[in-house]
């Protein structure tokens, strides 16, 4: 396989080896970094034509034949792509890690170029350096992930051993992570939630309780799930709850607060039809990090305080327990 011609407009021209080979494999060896999903979505696109016509993901190419990318900018991107105008709250930092202050409605990141306005893409903008650092080049540097719409802390390492260090660190449970959710209805003082959770077979962006079926169905695949709450304040109608998560799974705190029957307000997604009071997000926020240092050892903690636009529901619905 040869190439010529800059990336904006990149030909490629099949050797002998590749006569045969199916369009979708060979743009996959020309740009690996697309996955099996990307590289079939750009094809349909047009994003590429064999001797200048276009062609199917399937069509069977010959020797000599030349490949040309003509399609959108962002199929050639192999790392999330600077932000522009970026801002980026950063809550700590040391030569080892980074943590940041994500606020709500911003995905923590993408899964190709075409993502533009997440926090990957300004953490790249900010700190160029950590496109080479962690597991997934569209995660750069990025130990944990939150929802789009809760807002928080995220813990960010600077090179690749603090990331090693982090991450098991997360695997052994050793990461202490606290939120504060408000939820629907009178919790009790406190409890601990410990129910599998699985893929919802219906809807793949939920996430859904596992229930022991009887049926002759294959059984879904589950993930342990471990959740403890301490209630700090109620109003009879809401509770304010300091949420302790000792598993990682996703959606964990929002679907096993739904199934005690306490939905997050504000949650569209596990929540109820109740009126939220305008509120435009759902209500959680992770407050709190404590880890040992990758560098020292040391146990530290870093703390994030509810943004305004929380401070300002929870002073409506009279419960203005956390100051601010």
């Amino acid at each position: 396989m040869s190439v010529q011609g800059s990336k904006e407009r990149a030909r490629w021209k099949a050797t002998e080896d590749q006569a045969g080979v199916r369009l979708e494999t060979f743009v996959r060896q020309c740009l690996p970094h697309l996955s099996r999903r990307e590289s079939a979505q750009a094809i349909a696109e047009n994003a590429f034509s064999v001797n200048g016509r276009s062609a199917k993901k399937g069509d069977r190419l010959n020797e000599g034949d030349i490949v040309t990318f003509d399609g959108a900018e962002h199929w050639l991107a192999e790392q999330p792509v600077a932000a522009q105008n970026s801002y980026l709250t950063i809550v700590y930092e040391d030569t080892e890690i980074l943590v940041v202050d994500k606020p709500a409605g911003m995905a923590t990141h993408g899964f190709s170029g075409q993502d533009r306005d997440t926090l990957a893409n300004v953490l790249i903008a900010w700190r160029p350096e950590l496109s080479c650092i962690g597991n997934s080049r569209w995660e750069p540097g990025l130990v944990n992930r939150l929802d789009r719409e809760t807002s928080g802390l995220l813990l960010v390492a600077k090179n690749q051993q603090a990331f090693g260090y982090l991450r098991e660190q997360f695997r052994r449970r050793q990461i202490k992570k606290e939120y504060w959710a408000l939820v629907w209805g009178d919790a009790a003082p406190s409890g601990s939630i410990s129910i599998p959770l699985a893929h919802d077979s219906s809807d793949k962006a939920r996430m859904q309780v596992r229930k022991d079926s009887k049926t002759d169905q294959k059984p879904l695949k589950s993930w342990r799930a471990l959740t403890r709450f301490r209630k700090l304040a109620t109003n009879g109608e809401m509770s304010l709850l300091e949420v302790a998560m000792e598993t990682g799974v996703t959606h964990q705190i929002r679907v096993h607060l739904a199934a005690v029957g306490h939905p997050i307000v504000g949650d569209a997604l596990y929540g109820t039809d109740r009126e939220s009071l305008t509120l435009k997000r759902h209500f959680l926020h992770a407050c709190r990090l404590e880890f040992a240092h990758p560098a020292s050892g040391e146990i530290l903690g870093v703390d994030s305080p509810l943004p305004a636009e929380l401070r300002s529901f929870m002073r409506r619905v009279k419960m203005d327990c956390l100051g601010g």
